[in-house]
């Protein structure tokens, strides 16, 4: 069994990854001190050969390694540019990109060849891309919807804060219910946008989707887009047998 961690803003995603597939996983909020007691629940060090880890909260990387050490005794394998990815990257600066955003694209060339563009709606909405030519070439960076219902609730008297949730209907019939349609329709709106923009420059492509809110934005589309909900974590597995061959 490979462990697979995906070290997020909001939360944490890990996973069980075996003969290419994430048999199980879990998403929570971890303070630094229970880090420990959760991968120990949730993957007992029997059976464990390896860890791979990405991280866009560079201030809890040594939480989880220190955590990762002392219960598996194993060093993990954290993602970034230098990696062996499988896919050629044409970036300025790749050290730079997230490494859950390179792992996302990896995972949509692997499944879908080029070119594909990889959305992940988690606490940014992120779009990836690869080019007809198979290398990660960029991508888009927006507001994820927590941010949208929390800046809404934050900055204003009288809105309440709100979840996604199902609405029918395109007009709201209380102050939840117009908010909740607002942000899905407007993240429509702006999702089928950058798309639209991203394929005018690049040429038709395939689509596919990830992230917490990625189905609630994405019920009903219009267009063929794949939602794979454990895509970055089945991506870190893969990785780490590829930097362990």
């Amino acid at each position: 069994m490979i462990l697979a961690i995906d070290i997020g803003n909001t939360s944490t995603g890990i996973g069980r990854y075996e003969d290419g597939r994430v048999i199980l996983s879990r998403h929570f909020r971890a303070e630094p001190g229970v880090i420990g007691e959760i991968l120990e629940d949730f993957a007992p060090p029997r059976g464990v050969k390896g860890v791979a880890m990405a991280s866009v909260v560079p201030a809890s990387d040594h939480y989880w390694k220190e955590a990762i050490k002392d219960l598996y005794d194993l060093e993990p394998l954290v993602v970034d540019s230098a990696c062996r990815l499988g896919l050629a990257i044409d970036y300025p600066r790749p050290e730079r990109i997230g490494a859950d955003r390179l792992a996302n694209a990896c995972a949509a060339y692997h499944l879908y060849g080029a070119p594909v563009v990889v959305a992940d709606f988690g606490t940014a909405l992120t779009f990836d891309v690869v080019s007809a030519q198979g290398a990660y070439i960029g991508g888009v960076i927006a507001p994820g919807l927590p941010m949208m219902f929390d800046y809404l609730s934050e900055r204003t008297a009288l809105l309440p804060h709100v979840e996604a949730a199902d609405v029918v209907g395109a007009v709201g019939k209380s102050t939840e219910e117009a908010m909740q349609i607002g942000a899905r329709a407007g993240y429509r709106g702006m999702v089928k946008g950058v798309l639209d923009d991203i394929c005018a420059e690049i040429g038709e492509c395939s689509l596919c989707a990830t992230g917490g809110y990625a189905e609630w934005v994405l019920a009903e589309w219009d267009r063929d887009i794949a939602i794979i909900p454990e895509l970055t974590l089945i991506e870190l597995g893969r990785i780490y047998e590829l930097n362990r061959e």
